[in-house]
């Protein structure tokens, strides 16, 4: 028998993103997903066998792209704490873009939930791990003052991160519209992330020597 089109599959995990941030790891159900796809159920279970399957691929795939744009970044040639910048805003960008998926995540884990949990203890060590690299790389060149680098990378991700992904879902509940495109200008943009991850590592940079003074004769 022909092997359905792998399309099926890739329709199946666009719906799971659409649906995943509010259902969350246990309200989101596989007639949903089917539903959502325009895919008969039957497909779902061809593709992945099992839910917890199907969120361990979607989870996987949305963070995969997140950790390429890091690491991408992070592979460029230049010195460290330039390095550290770019991949600190390609963070950002994705973060932006994955916002609610990832608020998703962290609420489901907080809540227990195996899959959300097992995601998040197999990827965190990952993009936190490079990071922590960098800014190792960033103190030997002189560039970040030699504080300890979990501190560091805890000081640079809060800057970054809990705006995007803590903040935002705040904002959209608590402020009115106008508040709402006013916070999407100021800390969602481009501009905005940029300006945080700059005001961030100019609170790490290393203090410039002191010149020692010459002695009159």
């Amino acid at each position: 028998m022909p092997r359905p089109s792998q399309n099926l599959d890739v329709a199946l995990l666009q719906a799971g993103r659409e649906l995943f941030p509010r259902a969350g790891c246990a309200g989101l159900s596989v007639r949903a997903v089917a539903d959502q796809a325009g895919v008969n159920p039957g497909m779902f279970h061809y593709h992945f066998k099992t839910k917890d399957n199907f969120l361990r691929a979607l989870l996987q795939q949305v963070y995969e792209e997140m950790f390429a744009g890091l690491a991408g970044a992070a592979l460029e040639d230049g010195p460290a704490v330039d390095r550290l910048r770019h991949a600190l805003t390609a963070v950002g960008g994705l973060l932006v873009q994955h916002r609610k998926v990832f608020a998703r995540v962290w609420m489901d884990a907080t809540a227990g939930e195996p899959v959300a949990t097992e995601f998040l203890r197999a990827n965190a060590p990952r993009h936190i791990g490079l990071l922590f690299h960098l800014v190792q790389e960033a103190q030997a060149a002189g560039a970040l003052r030699p504080l300890p680098p979990f501190q560091c990378v805890s000081m640079l991700m809060g800057s970054v991160g809990l705006p995007i992904v803590f903040a935002s879902g705040l904002v959209e509940v608590a402020l009115p519209p106008a508040a709402q495109r006013q916070f999407e200008r100021d800390v969602m943009s481009p501009a905005g992330i940029a300006e945080r991850v700059d005001l961030a590592l100019r609170a790490l940079r290393a203090a410039p020597a002191k010149r020692a003074r010459s002695s009159r004769s």
